[in-house]
């Protein structure tokens, strides 16, 4: 079962969905028993960092060994710290900071669809095509070491829309909004969970 972490913010039923269209059994949850039975975890990525790592902290320890796949500001929690509205300490997996797109750039937040460039191999993007289309919903982006950068999004500047550190997955794009390569990543990180 997959465990979709329901840490107060939103769009967490088209990712169940999502998770469900390519085979997956998802639920929607932040049951520390079911947490715990859980083979895979989604951290999903619609709200305010604050809030999502206060709750994402008390859970944490049960999810730590499990396989994760967190989605926009789900990927962004995995970060040192994050600047949206002051500062906050973030889960420190994947060493970096999350910072606001900066105005020069555009329209902000950056939405729409967006090409992602394969930096490097990775399950997550198994069968995608380099420079595929994925759609975007973000003010903030992670900065972080090439060690960990799997893909990246030239929005004005280049930023990661894909970071990987052990069994940590992030993608900034938003995956159960990409259409089929989107639901195409949905279904690599169920292979991922099984392996």
């Amino acid at each position: 079962m997959i465990a979709i972490i329901n840490y107060g913010v939103g769009n967490l039923k088209s990712i169940l969905k999502a998770v469900e269209a390519v085979g997956g059994n998802a639920k929607v949850t932040f049951d520390a028993e079911e947490i715990k039975r859980a083979n895979g975890v989604i951290l999903p990525g619609v709200g305010a960092f604050k809030t999502a790592i206060g709750r994402l902290r008390t859970i944490w320890h049960q999810i730590a060994d499990i396989p994760k796949l967190g989605i926009c500001l789900g990927m962004q929690l995995f970060a040192t710290r994050s600047y949206e509205d002051g500062v906050h300490e973030g889960m420190n997996v994947i060493p970096g900071e999350v910072l606001r797109l900066p105005n020069y750039v555009g329209k902000v937040p950056h939405m729409g669809w967006n090409e992602v460039r394969i930096k490097k191999e990775s399950e997550l993007f198994d069968g995608i095509e380099n420079c595929s289309m994925f759609y975007f919903v973000h003010s903030y982006y992670l900065q972080t070491a090439e060690s960990y950068i799997v893909a990246e999004t030239d929005y004005g500047i280049k930023f990661p829309s894909a970071v990987e550190a052990g069994n940590n997955y992030g993608v900034q794009f938003h995956p159960e909004k990409s259409e089929r390569t989107g639901l195409k990543i949905l279904e690599n990180f169920l292979r991922i969970v099984k392996a």
